[in-house]
């Protein structure tokens, strides 16, 4: 959550694969700071965290959609006043309409999820479609339906936030959509998330997309917690 972004640079698409043999050497690229966009291995990548540190460790693995996710934030104090991370790999411009695969290598989240994540403008969305989480299921606001899709349901959510960062800057006021898995996925399988059947659902329960596409990324996001991870996403 609370994500903003300045700058976003367009990525290739890597093709779908099967997660077999790594290479003996990957090359690497760390990522730890605050706020910071930019493409690797012909993906785009997104990362934000605020009160703590976290770390995007990205490789040209897997057709270069793997990386590694660090983080340890602040755990005290009220909700809205504890730490947050979000970062992972994707595309600059998002699509109901694609159908992203991903691996999830080694997870370790603490207090964690991880999500099909973007934003529209037009109006200003936030939009997760989450597969498996940590020490609690990320349930927020109003329970507006369900949707079956790739073989597991999910419950649809929408929550509203008030004066808070986003992609166009803070202060802002917007809603989020949630999908959220009722079974978390286990780690070492190659899994799918068919994005338009979110989008579908939630349009029929009064939760339109905006017309302008931002930022698409298999985000690992970490809230008041230390922990890690280790994904690999492919699609188009």
């Amino acid at each position: 959550m609370l994500k903003r972004l300045s700058t976003l640079v367009a990525a290739t698409v890597a093709p779908s694969l099967l997660l077999l043999g790594a290479p003996a050497y990957a090359q690497t690229q760390q990522v730890c700071d605050a706020d910071a966009t930019g493409t690797n291995s012909g993906f785009f990548y997104s990362t934000y965290y605020r009160k703590g540190s976290a770390c995007l460790n990205m490789t040209d693995q897997y057709g270069g959609g793997n990386y590694g996710a660090s983080w340890s934030l602040q755990s005290t104090g009220p909700v809205g006043e504890r730490g947050d991370f979000v970062g992972g790999k994707g595309w600059a411009t998002g699509s109901r309409y694609r159908t992203v695969g991903y691996n999830l290598g080694s997870w370790n989240p603490g207090n964690g999820w991880l999500a099909l994540y973007g934003w529209t403008e037009n109006p200003l969305v936030e939009y997760y479609v989450v597969d498996t989480w940590g020490e609690w299921r990320p349930t927020q606001g109003t329970r507006v339906g369900e949707v079956y899709s790739d073989g597991a349901w999910y419950d649809v959510y929408r929550n509203q936030r008030v004066n808070a960062d986003s992609i166009v800057g803070p202060n802002q006021t917007f809603y989020q959509y949630w999908s959220i898995r009722r079974n978390k996925v286990s780690t070492g399988q190659n899994r799918t998330i068919t994005f338009n059947n979110h989008a579908t659902a939630w349009a029929a329960a009064g939760l339109p997309l905006g017309s302008t596409w931002r930022y698409q990324t298999l985000a690992t996001e970490g809230y008041g917690s230390s922990g890690s991870a280790n994904v690999t996403v492919w699609g188009q």
